[in-house]
């Protein structure tokens, strides 16, 4: 599954999900917005920054869910802010043209899912954070690079 699949995946969850702000935008746009918040610049998911929060807060548990196998812990909308950054969630929103408690909603509802996705045993990343030691190695790794 590549990128852009992630995406329009994440697009779609956005826009079936239960806010009415969110369930009549286009999926191209919602796309396009999601790709400027999770984007890197090689063009592929950037879960960089998204480990660097895990370790600097307590969202370990939550983010080793949707990396390992078995359930997905749900993120509370205000958490997506500890996770993502306001600036983010703001242009998101901005992008959109929703408020931005409508954009940490459809947020928390897509971050489950596509850094499951992502990181799943097929995947790139998958295969990547198995040679670091999975998710606690990667943290363990950042949190070196961060001190």
């Amino acid at each position: 599954m590549d990128f852009s699949d992630l995406l329009k995946i994440g697009a779609q969850l956005i826009q079936n999900n239960d806010d009415d702000a969110t369930t009549n935008i286009d999926l191209e746009k919602i796309t396009s917005a999601l790709g400027s918040i999770f984007g890197s610049s090689e063009g592929g998911l950037d879960l960089s920054a998204i480990i660097e929060k895990v370790a600097d807060g307590n969202l370990g548990d939550i983010v080793k869910s949707w990396i390992g196998s078995g359930e997905n812990a749900p993120i509370d909308p205000e958490s997506v802010s500890n996770l993502l950054g306001n600036e983010k969630i703001e242009a998101f929103a901005n992008e959109l043209g929703v408020s931005v408690e409508s954009a940490k909603k459809a947020l928390a509802d897509v971050l489950p899912e596509v850094v499951d996705k992502a990181t799943n045993e097929e995947s790139l990343i998958g295969d990547l954070l198995d040679k670091v030691g999975g998710i606690e190695g990667a943290i363990n790794l950042a949190s070196n690079f961060f001190k």
